[in-house]
C-alpha cells in the first residue's frame, strides 16, 4: 500500500505518522544488530555446558530435555503478546525492554539456586527473545520497506554470528573465568545490557518513527485484524516454522552431547556446534535476499531440507568420523529459519499484516516445537542412544519440506484471509 506522501491530505479512517530522521535510521541498524546478536546466546551458551548444568543441579535426562524444551514455550506464549505491547508503548520500547530482561534473565540465571529458579530466570531471559523475535520483522517491514530482503538477511546474519559465538567460546570462555559454569552462562548478559543503549533515544523520541503506509480502521478507531486463521499460506508458514524450530532447538540443545557420547572431547563439541551455527552467518545473508528475487521460495525449502537428511544420515552412521561434514550440512539446513522470517516479510503487504503473520507463525510455530527437545531427550534416555532421536528428527523434515514449498508460493495473507 502506498505511504501517505508529507502535507498531502489524509482519507477518513486513515493514520500516519511523522517521516524518518536520519540519525535514528542509523540507530535502528545499530539496534538491529545488537538485538540479533542477543536472540540466541541464552540458548546455545547453555547447550555447549549442558552436562555440566546438569551435573550442578542435578537433572536427569529428561528434565534436561524439558529444559530444551522451555525455549519455544516461552517464545508461544509470549510471543503473542508482542503485536499487542507495540501498538500501545512501540516497537522500539518493547524491544529496549526485552533486551533488558534478557540480560537481567542471563545475569540471575546461574546463581538462582536449584533447577527452579535456573527455569524462572531462564524464562524472564526467553520472554524478551521471545517479543523481539516477533517484531524484528516488524521493525525491518516498517523502517526498511524496500529493502526487506537486505535488512532480513542482515539480522539474520549477526543472529547467526550470536549464535555461533555463545557456541564456540563459552567451554574456554568458562575456563578462563576459572572453570565455574555460572560465571560461562552469566558473561552473555553483558552483550545483551549493550543492546539496550541504542533503543534508548528511540523510545524517548517516538517523532523519528518512520512514516507508514495508511491503515483501514474499524469504526472505533482502531486497525481492522486480518482474519489470520482462515489463510492457507499463514497456516502452512506456521507449521514450517514449528518444524525448522523443533531441528534447530534440537541441534542447540543436544548436538553437542550426540557428538559428546560419541567419544568427541568437549572443546571441540561445541566447536562442531559453533561451525553448525556459523553457516548461517554467510547463508543467512545470502538466502533472504536471494528469497526475495524469486517467484517462488519453495525450492530453496527442497535444498536446505536434503542438506538436512544429509545431516542426520551422517550423524546416525559415523557422528564422529565425518563429524565436521554433518555439522556443516546441518548448519545449511538451519538456515531454514532466516528463510521462514523472509516468507514472513512477503507473504503480507502492509506492517499490520507482518506483525499479525509474523506473531502468528512464530507463536503457533513454537507451540509445535515444544515436543520435540523434550521427545528427543525422553527418548534418549530410554533407549540408551542417539539412533531413535537422530531417526526422529530425520523424519520430521519430510513434512517440513512439504509445508515449506506451500509457504514459498506467491501470494499474501491479505489476499487470503480478509478482514475481520
Amino acid at each position: 500500500m502506498p505511504s501517505t506522501e508529507r502535507g498531502a491530505s489524509t482519507a477518513p479512517g486513515t493514520r500516519t505518522t511523522p517521516p524518518t530522521r536520519a540519525w535514528a535510521t542509523r540507530l535502528v541498524v545499530v539496534g538491529i544488530v545488537l538485538t540479533a546478536l542477543n536472540l540466541r546466546p541464552a540458548i546455545t551458551s547453555l547447550g555447549a555446558l549442558l552436562e555440566e548444568v546438569r551435573d550442578g543441579l542435578g537433572m536427569s535426562g529428561s528434565v534436561a530435555g524439558l529444559l530444551t524444551s522451555v525455549p519455544p514455550l516461552c517464545f508461544a506464549v509470549f510471543g503473542v503478546t508482542a503485536p499487542r505491547l507495540a501498538r500501545r508503548f512501540g516497537p522500539a520500547a518493547v524491544v529496549c525492554a526485552g533486551m533488558a530482561a534478557i540480560a537481567a534473565g542471563l545475569l540471575i540465571r546461574p546463581y538462582a539456586g536449584g533447577t527452579a529458579g535456573f527455569l524462572v530466570a531462564s524464562a524472564l531471559a526467553l520472554m524478551g527473545i521471545a517479543v523481539s523475535n516477533v517484531l524484528m520483522p516488524v521493525i525491518v517491514k516498517r523502517w526498511f520497506p524496500d529493502r526487506v530482503g537486505s535488512m532480513t538477511g542482515l539480522y539474520s546474519m549477526a543472529l547467526a554470528l550470536g549464535t555461533s559465538l555463545a557456541a564456540a567460546v563459552t567451554v574456554p570462555l568458562t575456563g578462563a573465568l576459572g572453570g565455574g559454569w555460572q560465571s560461562g552462562l552469566a558473561v552473555w548478559a553483558g552483550l545483551a545490557a549493550a543492546a539496550v543503549l541504542p533503543w534508548l533515544p528511540l523510545v524517548r523520541n517516538r517523532d523519528a518513527a518512520p512514516a507508514q503506509e495508511p491503515v483501514r480502521t474499524a469504526p472505533d478507531g482502531q486497525a481492522a485484524p486480518l482474519r489470520i486463521t482462515r489463510s492457507r499460506t499463514a497456516w502452512a508458514l506456521a507449521v514450517f516454522f514449528g518444524l525448522q524450530a523443533t531441528a534447530a532447538y534440537v541441534t542447540m540443545g543436544w548436538m553437542a552431547q550426540i557428538f559428546r557420547d560419541a567419544g568427541v572431547p568437549a572443546g571441540t563439541a561445541g566447536l562442531l556446534l559453533a561451525v553448525t551455527m556459523v553457516m548461517g552467518v554467510p547463508l543467512a545473508f545470502v538466502i533472504p535476499r536471494l528469497a526475495t528475487r524469486l517467484p517462488h521460495q519453495g525450492p530453496i525449502v527442497l535444498a536446505l531440507g536434503v542438506c538436512g537428511l544429509a545431516g542426520y544420515a551422517g550423524l546416525y552412521l559415523a557422528p564422529a568420523g565425518g563429524a565436521w561434514a554433518w555439522a556443516v550440512l546441518l548448519g545449511v539446513s538451519n538456515c531454514a529459519f532466516p528463510l521462514a522470517l523472509t516468507m514472513v516479510g512477503m507473504r503480507a503487504r502492509s506492517g499490520a499484516g507482518v506483525a499479525q503473520l509474523s506473531a502468528f507463525a512464530q507463536s503457533t510455530g513454537y507451540l509445535i516445537s515444544i515436543p520435540g527437545p523434550l521427545l528427543v531427550g525422553v527418548l534418549y534416555q530410554h533407549s540408551g542412544g542417539w539412533g531413535l532421536p537422530i531417526a526422529l528428527m530425520a523424519g520430521l523434515m519430510l513434512p517440513q519440506m512439504a509445508v515449506g514449498f506451500l509457504a514459498g508460493r506467491d501470494r499474501t495473507v491479505e489476499d487470503e484471509a480478509g478482514r475481520a
